[in-house]
């Protein structure tokens, strides 16, 4: 969980510049208090009554009249200090603000890049991308507040509360004691605020999702004719949003506003009364009482702003501590695959070691139990199983997104955990049932793993992939957009263009991963055509539900319950009589059945 320090320390790496400028700035919001002091001491030149001490005796000094002392105090408080204010407070503060968005921008990156995988299986990807940015702006925005008003300003009341009580000790703690109780008052109410805006913001994440959700699968919304509802989901929410925003939060905030008003109109004019008195009665001059009443109402003039400045900082405080919730997240690699040091870079053979190979994502829900395998260089070999069975698991240890809980993974006779990550998987390529593709041309989709290719390298891919064939079919070529999550592509030619990415380049060793599973049959016969004309040039691993697309394969490793349970090559196994050939007689009446499928016809 984070806290009030966190939100504190986000501004640690400018705190010298943070003290300096607010420190320059809390002596020229003192200055400025020369001009009512003054002001008072001018009153009683004028009306011929003696001034202060410390005037007289800095005139005997100057050498001068009174009023030119003054005078000459009054411009060296406003007009000599006009033009350095802006640099010391406004530029000093923003450009504070403004460099520490920016690390915090490329420190929230930098997580994203090393959460685990998981992660981002259970959070949506809209309510992440909204919590760092609110809360990066919020931080952005609140730090001027605080550092240019808050806290000079606050100097600028202890210095007035010095003054006063140089010049009264009665009204001096009178007006200490009510600002006291005003403060006290002000954070016990915000505090309620706070808890209640905590809870409103992880509901804004919520919707903020839903409404992500919505514009990702708005065809399958139309497709079922759900419109009506989903609005109706929507609108409900934010009538709930604006009941709370409205009723609780801003009234909330409007009364503590009331309250706060009305006790300072009572307590100016209660030390208005209470000068006035002491003028009538010659306890102080006219000059004192001016002085009295104007920096009176100076620092009750600024308790306002000192209010607003902690009501902001309330109403965006929970959005910046989501935010660094999200930076507390544990990371897979803390950071090593984003190390600046150069990235060794390996070749490898392609020869694959499964050792006692042990793994659950709970403990005691062991998904792998001691999976045993030899994968030789340029070999094929396919994984076939239910969904669940562990295939798509040994895939995810392969690439590291996860290590072992026993046993290890042997590289050309080299334990996979002993090796740079970054340089490891630069070796590795892999094609997913769904590619993620960016909302950019075909040709930066296709370079992405290696932008320095060259035009031949791409074209060369591109044929074995058979993206040429559908190249040619687009309005610019390489230069085409394909669109957020390639939504201009087809999903066989989505597809094809994985593998050209992945062959580009130019792997180790290759996985497919379902790459197949969601095609229609001319969409699966065009990428089986295009895997074939990978096999053999580097070591292939492919997971599949359909038995079509592995007969082809070197070596088929059938999987049960994370265990291997048979082994050999299309014919092999078809001779042994045992599970593949069982669920091979069932797909023979129907190709496209996939082995979940199977399998459960198998079980009845």
């Amino acid at each position: 969980m984070s806290s009030f320090k966190d939100i504190v320390l986000y501004f640690k790496p400018y705190f010298r510049t943070t003290f300096f400028s607010v420190g320059a700035v809390s002596i020229l919001e003192v200055l400025e208090l020369a001009v009512p002091y003054a002001t008072g001491q001018i009153v009683n030149v004028l009306a011929d009554v003696p001034v202060d001490p410390v005037v007289a005796s800095l005139t005997a000094i100057v050498g001068g009249n009174s009023l030119v002392v003054l005078l000459g105090a009054v411009a060296l408080a406003t007009v000599l200090t006009a033009p350095i204010q802006p640099w010391l407070g406004d530029w000093f503060h923003w450009d504070t603000a403004f460099r520490a968005r920016r690390d915090h921008f490329n420190q929230a990156h930098r997580q994203i890049l090393t959460l685990p995988l998981d992660y981002f299986d259970q959070n949506n990807a809209g309510r992440l991308a909204g919590r760092i940015i609110r809360g990066i702006d919020n931080h952005t925005f609140t730090f001027p507040d605080i550092a240019g008003i808050f806290l000079p300003k606050l100097v600028r009341i202890l210095a007035i509360f010095g003054l006063m009580l140089w010049l009264d000790e009665g009204i001096a703690l009178a007006f200490l004691l009510s600002f006291v109780l005003l403060c006290v008052y002000s954070f016990l109410a915000i505090r309620q605020l706070i808890k209640v805006d905590e809870r409103l913001d992880e509901y804004f994440e919520r919707t903020e999702s839903r409404t992500s959700e919505l514009i990702t699968n708005i065809k399958t919304v139309r497709a079922f004719a759900k419109e009506e509802e989903e609005f109706t989901r929507q609108t409900n929410r934010a009538d709930r949003e604006f009941m709370v925003l409205d009723y609780r939060l801003h009234k909330g905030y409007v009364v503590l506003a009331m309250v706060r008003r009305i006790c300072v109109a009572l307590c100016v004019f209660g030390i208005l009364s209470w000068s006035l008195w002491q003028v009538l009665q010659g306890q102080i001059s006219v000059g004192h009482f001016i002085t009295l009443l104007t920096i009176t109402s100076i620092a009750y003039a600024e308790v306002s702003p000192l209010g607003e400045v902690v009501e902001i900082f309330g109403r965006r405080y929970a959005s910046m501590s989501r935010f660094h919730e999200f930076l507390q997240e544990p990371v897979l690699t803390d950071g090593a695959v984003l190390a600046p040091q150069p990235r060794p870079e390996y070749r490898f053979q392609g020869k694959v070691q499964l050792q006692d190979l042990h793994f659950g994502y709970n403990v005691d829900r062991p998904v792998l139990k001691g999976i045993n395998l030899t994968i030789q260089p340029r070999q094929t070999v396919a994984l076939v199983g239910r969904s669940g069975s562990g295939k798509s698991t040994l895939v995810k240890l392969l690439l590291r997104y996860f290590e072992p809980n026993q046993g290890r993974i042997l590289l050309d006779d080299q334990d996979i955990r002993e090796l740079d990550v970054r340089g490891y998987r630069r070796r590795l390529a892999i094609v997913h049932q769904d590619v993620d593709l960016f909302n950019g041309t075909l040709w930066e989709n296709l370079t992405y793993g290696k932008p320095t290719a060259t035009p031949a390298e791409v074209d060369r891919a591109c044929a074995m992939a058979r993206v040429d064939e559908f190249l040619r079919l687009l309005p610019e070529g390489y230069q085409t957009v394909v669109g957020e999550r390639g939504v201009r592509l087809s999903g066989g030619q989505k597809q094809r263009l994985g593998i050209a990415r992945a062959l580009l380049c130019d792997p180790d060793l290759l996985i497919f991963d379902e790459a197949t599973s969601s095609l229609d049959y001319e969409s699966e016969r065009a990428i089986q055509l295009a895997m074939q004309n990978i096999l053999g040039t580097c070591t292939t691993v492919i997971i599949a539900h359909r038995l079509s697309t592995v007969r082809d394969a070197d070596v088929i490793v059938v999987f049960e319950e994370g265990e291997i349970v048979e082994m050999g090559n299309h014919s092999q196994l078809l001779a042994q009589g045992g599970i593949y050939a069982r669920l091979h007689r069932l797909q023979s009446e129907d190709e496209h059945t996939d082995t979940d499928t199977l399998f459960a016809q198998q079980r009845h």
